[in-house]
């Protein structure tokens, strides 16, 4: 018996598994990818407030309405994606197929016409919910290439770490340079210039992807995935799936943080620091960790496990905005709180997207089918609620507190929310992610969960 758990194991450990090169190529791709996130993510609210004119109320409503229907619509992207049938595979030629749509909408969504008060409400609404539609069909099937590449738990962590490097670097890129070059450019070309540029960048880098990667579950080796899997059944399927439900709750959670970090750290530069040239030190401190982290990553995960580095990293990052409320007027606090903050990154970075993957298998395991795209879209629907409430809750609290876009000034109530939105909700919700993250315990099991697997197909 012990014998042959042991040759399953080791059958386990010879599964197909994509070489650096294709690893490496995976991360490029969603290095345009992210750029598009990030932009919006980071910049849109601030240019529809103080660029297009627009009260920082509609656009929280605006923010939140948009961030629901980008979650719903990820659920049928996932669906279509699992069905899907070509000669590139079923997650691949939604790539090629979408990155110049995505270029496109990306551009218009930073040039707002002139058309009034309710004409650029109206455009930002169309705009945004089209961005919204092109964004989910390129990326529920990027992330799930990653669950498709390869089902060796190493060969994702390893993939995993490639794409968090170019995640860094894209998000960095955008954070520190995105607003001085609008700035330096002027008004509203400017920001339509930095769409254009990403727009560029998000074509090339998705082409050298696609060339360079390939789907190798389902497709001739002894891992045989089931098609066409029924929308309810695949749905009865995550709701019981325990680790995917966990994982979908933090991710609800962290990208609520998230979007609070990189959405509300342009008015707490300008406002509270008294400068928006903080923004870029900001954005660099709080890259710091993960920057440092990628040096050691791969041989931690395979020492401790991707959950226990999570779980560590983000009792770590509880200090921060501690450190941060200390003085929040004080530029060198504030940095430096941000530096400790900056650990509740490396997850998202660097682990999150094979812990998504991973439950894969303990939905095959448990249910006797695979879903890459439902699972993936699904916990995509998570991250997009998260940055729903986290944008919404900046423009909300910003109108709560009569801010007025482009004021010289803002007044205290106003500056005591944008204080609020950069400390203290993060604080509270650090707590929640380090509760989920002590839920998930999949990493010990999923060893033996893959070896009964293999068996079953055998």
């Amino acid at each position: 018996m012990l014998e042959a758990k042991q040759k399953q194991m080791q059958s386990v450990r010879q599964l197909d598994k994509p070489g650096h090169k294709e690893m490496l190529n995976y991360g490029l791709g969603f290095f345009g990818i992210i750029l598009v996130w990030t932009l919006v993510g980071s910049f849109l609210t601030f240019y529809y407030t103080d660029v297009a004119g627009i009260s920082a109320g509609v656009v929280g409503t605006l923010m939140l309405v948009a961030r629901l229907f980008d979650g719903i619509t990820d659920i049928g992207m996932g669906t279509l994606v699992d069905r899907t049938k070509s000669r590139h595979g079923k997650a691949r030629p939604w790539i090629i197929w979408m990155t110049v749509p995505l270029a496109v909408t990306t551009v218009m969504l930073f040039t707002v016409p002139n058309l009034g008060m309710t004409g650029k409400i109206i455009y930002a609404y169309i705009t945004y919910i089209l961005l919204i539609l092109v964004y989910t069909a390129i990326s529920i099937p990027y992330k799930t290439l990653l669950g498709l590449m390869t089902q060796d738990q190493q060969g994702r962590s390893t993939t995993n770490v490639y794409t968090g490097i170019f995640t860094m670097t894209s998000t960095l890129l955008v954070m520190m340079a995105a607003q001085p070059v609008a700035s330096a450019i002027g008004g509203q070309l400017g920001w339509t210039v930095v769409a254009l540029a990403a727009g560029l960048i998000i074509v090339t880098t998705s082409l050298i992807a696609f060339k360079a990667t390939k789907e190798r579950v389902g497709k001739g080796t002894s891992v045989q995935v089931k098609d066409d899997v029924p929308l309810n059944m695949g749905l009865k399927a995550l709701l019981t799936n325990k680790y995917w439900l966990v994982i979908t709750g933090y991710c609800v959670v962290t990208y609520t943080v998230n979007a609070l970090l990189t959405g509300a750290g342009i008015f707490y530069a300008t406002y509270v620091l008294g400068s928006g040239g903080y923004f870029s030190l900001i954005s660099l401190a709080l890259f710091i960790p993960s920057i440092i982290c990628f040096f050691f990553i791969a041989n931690l995960i395979k020492r401790f496990g991707k959950r226990n580095i999570a779980l560590v990293v983000t009792v770590i990052a509880i200090f921060g905005p501690i450190i941060k409320m200390i003085d929040p007027t004080n530029a060198s606090l504030f940095l430096a709180g941000t530096v400790i903050q900056g650990f509740s990154l490396i997850p998202v970075l660097t682990l999150l997207y094979a812990m998504i993957n991973d439950t894969n298998e303990f939905g095959e395991w448990k249910h006797g089918f695979r879903t890459e795209g439902l699972i993936n879209s699904a916990a995509s629907f998570g991250m997009k609620v998260g940055t729903g409430i986290g944008s919404a809750l900046i423009g909300w609290m910003l109108a709560y507190g009569g801010y007025v876009g482009a004021a010289a000034e803002q007044t205290a109530m106003a500056t005591t929310m944008i204080i609020a939105l950069n400390i203290y909700l993060p604080l509270g919700l650090c707590f929640l992610q380090i509760l989920l993250l002590w839920m998930y315990k999949l990493d010990r099991q999923y060893p033996i969960i893959l070896a009964e697997l293999k068996q079953r197909r055998v």
